[in-house]
């Protein structure tokens, strides 16, 4: 007859599963007073059960009393209380109980070092990361699939792709799984290889091992997609997704949404998003942004709105994407209420993002005063302030305010003196250095005082900071090519021919009052030893110009041609593309460093909005610094003939008007805007192409002109190819 047992062995097993099953501390506390009170709390089983839950809580220091008085720790003990400090962010603590563990005899098993390697992923030092992989090479295990997995991520996030290669490619083809795949794409695509990272997915496809692509895999190199625009790969893996009925999976969709709307097609984009049966606030986030960035700032605002009518509650991203839809729009009182109400009507308080961004629409708008006010107000630090002042730091350029860039431009120069960090960040963060400083450099040289100029260049170079050079790029046939400016010999063998084209253009472009040089004249730069007669040159052309121009030869016609800058778009050839889009009668689309650009029959999807701005700018300045009735003599002649009769027919001392860069600008007092809008209403029935009338209102380009142009008393409309009053 068998003995009967006792109350602690019968009890143990229902508390262990009590414990497996609990998550919050207290009815952890609770099961452990029950095991204490049975007398089953001190064996090693029940101890590690124990430690797993106050791990799994985040009750480290009770896990680690616990620890800490086991009479006996097997190599489970010390793994999970390992694994504990690594999942609360503790990864110093989890690698140092490496080498106490082995000091105790007990010996390291593949999950330990594979825990070792996530915590060294957490702090990205490659340094610790090759001890371990070291030790794991000792005692066997480095071979092992999930430590090897473990090793490509801990590697990935240290900036060592060669080293996560290595390590991947030893991996025995066969063993890999899905999470080895993922994990080597996810080091491509965090490290911005994305090019690299869909020539892996390709070789997933067709190794032959069977292993299909998961819905991870799939946002990945989707993302890498987006982020080297490469739209003919992104629809080839679309394509891959409907077969393999991952279509509904929501991850993917928002990548899906988001690779569309970076490779300017945001009419798949919301295709996407529309077939999400219940979408939450991520493809609502996804979308809202994508459709800022196209400067579509009602269907913005019109998503937000559906997004809070469903319940859907809006997060710090989806915020920003409003803000950015305002801010691309004029609509700063909108932006600004938005910001100052985020945290009592939703729940989310702002990020530096959300103060970055406010101060940009403040300073494109004008308001530098009030930009300059909320950039201290934010009191953000480290590379996110150095954003902020560089966005605030470039408005006071545009709107030509010394005094107080001076101040944005002492602040941008601080930052390079504390950078101490290591490999590819202090490369990021050297890079939005730069950009200060070089703004900086051109305030100066503007303002006429060189000297002040050369010395901030000159303090770059002492300091070893290098600008990016800028590029633009189109994909053909799946292949992307890079442009430079004044360099067409991306164009290989039709290099001539695209210097022959644009020629050609601007013949036709000065037909129609086009009036600056694109920069026809032809060097070469080709290698004295290569025998080869050299490749052309176009001299002063920017890249967007040279690679438009490849566009319209290897194109078909009837296609968009897209164009990708890693610079924001200047006025000069955002005006350019707008006078070919109508002179061929094609569509462009742009994407630059701040949003898309659609270009369409002479005109822009951004509305001339951020340009118009500028001009304003300058245009106000001058008014101030000229005698009037002097510049519209000067600049009258080369206005078109309607506008120069229409103000032949006012009063000099009246008006002033003339072309600034490719702006056709008019100034006059506001009891003079009605006798004007009377007559220009005229010229607007008589209109030929290219020539239209609007004036600006609330929710239009004119929208806070008046804090441009820092007169209540001055208003905005448009003529032509940009003619503001104000």
């Amino acid at each position: 007859m068998a003995a009967p047992s006792s109350p602690a062995t019968t009890i143990t097993p229902v508390l262990i599963h009590l414990l497996r099953g609990a998550s919050d501390l207290p009815s952890i506390a609770a099961t452990h007073a029950k095991l204490f009170k049975s007398g089953a709390a001190s064996t090693l089983a029940s101890s590690n059960h124990l430690l797993a839950a106050y791990c799994r809580c985040g009750a480290m220091t009770l896990g680690r009393d616990l620890f800490d008085g086991m009479p006996d720790r097997d190599v489970v003990s010390w793994t999970t209380l390992m694994s504990g400090y690594a999942a609360a962010a503790r990864p110093q603590e989890a690698i140092s109980l490496l080498r106490p563990m082995e000091l105790s005899g007990v010996r390291p098993n593949v999950v330990t070092f594979s825990t070792a390697a996530c915590a060294c992923a957490r702090l990205a030092d490659a340094g610790l990361g090759r001890q371990v992989h070291a030790r794991a090479e000792v005692a066997g295990h480095a071979r092992n699939t999930f430590f090897a997995t473990a090793l490509v991520d801990m590697y990935g996030k240290a900036g060592r792709i060669g080293d996560a290669r290595v390590v991947f490619d030893g991996m025995d083809a066969s063993a890999r799984s899905a999470v080895s795949w993922g994990a080597m794409l996810a080091v491509y695509a965090q490290n911005a290889l994305g090019n690299e990272a869909i020539q892996l997915f390709a070789e997933l496809r067709t190794c032959g091992t069977g292993e299909a692509p998961n819905h991870f895999m799939f946002s990945i190199v989707l993302s890498a997609c987006a982020g080297v625009v490469r739209l003919g790969v992104g629809r080839c893996v679309h394509g891959t997704v409907l077969r393999l009925g991952h279509g509904n999976d929501e991850v993917v969709a928002v990548a899906l949404v988001d690779m569309y709307s970076k490779c300017g097609r945001y009419d798949y984009s919301r295709k996407v998003f529309d077939r999400i049966e219940r979408p939450s606030v991520i493809p609502y986030s996804s979308i809202i942004i994508a459709a800022a960035k196209y400067g579509l700032w009602r269907s913005a605002l019109t998503l937000f709105d559906d997004m809070i009518n469903e319940g859907v509650q809006p997060n710090d991203v989806s915020l920003l994407g409003v803000m950015h839809a305002c801010s691309h729009s004029g609509l700063v009182d909108t932006g600004l209420q938005l910001l100052r109400s985020m945290q009592s009507k939703y729940g989310v308080a702002p990020r530096p993002s959300h103060y970055t961004c406010a101060v940009d629409m403040l300073g494109r708008a004008g308001r530098l005063e009030e930009a300059f006010e909320l950039a201290k107000e934010a009191q953000i630090e480290g590379n996110d302030a150095l954003l902020l002042w560089n966005s605030l730091l470039s408005a006071c350029r545009t709107h030509k305010r010394l005094d107080l860039a001076i101040m944005a431009g002492q602040r941008v120069s601080e930052f390079n003196q504390d950078v101490i960090m290591a490999g590819q960040r202090v490369s990021e963060f050297n890079q939005d250095v730069v950009g200060g400083l070089v703004v900086m450099s051109n305030v100066y040289a503007s303002a006429g005082q060189a000297v002040k100029a050369a010395a901030v260049r000159s303090s770059m170079r002492l300091r070893g900071i290098r600008k990016n050079p800028g590029c633009s790029w189109i994909e053909v046939k799946d292949t992307p090519h890079v442009f430079y400016a004044g360099s067409v010999s991306c164009a290989g063998a039709r290099a001539d021919e695209v210097m022959v084209l644009l020629d050609e253009l601007e013949c036709k472009m000065r037909e129609k009052g086009y009036t600056v040089r694109l920069g026809s004249a032809r060097v070469f730069d080709g290698d004295e030893n290569d025998g080869e007669e050299g490749k052309g040159v176009m001299v002063g052309v920017h890249s967007e110009i040279l690679a438009l121009g490849f566009g319209l030869l290897v194109i078909p016609k009837g296609m968009t041609i897209r164009v990708m800058k890693n610079l924001r778009m200047c006025s000069d050839c955002h005006e350019v593309f707008k006078l070919i889009s109508g002179i061929v009668h094609r569509e462009f689309v742009v994407r630059d460093l701040n949003r898309f650009h659609h270009f369409k029959m002479g005109s822009c999807s951004c509305n001339d909005y951020w340009y118009i701005l500028e001009s304003v700018a300058v245009a106000h300045e001058i008014v101030h610094s000229v005698d009037k009735a002097q510049w519209l003599r000067l600049a009258v002649g080369s206005l078109p003939t309607r506008v120069r009769t229409l103000l032949e027919e006012l009063e000099p001392s009246d008006v002033a008007g003339g072309l600034l860069g490719q702006n056709w600008v008019i100034l006059c007092p506001k009891e003079k805007q009605r006798e004007l809008e009377e007559k220009l209403e005229k010229l607007k029935n008589q209109a030929s192409s290219g020539l239209y009338l609007r004036f600006g209102g609330n929710d239009e380009i004119g929208a806070g002109a008046a804090g441009i142009a820092g007169d209540p008393g001055m208003e905005v409309c448009q003529l032509g190819r940009r003619l503001l009053i104000v």
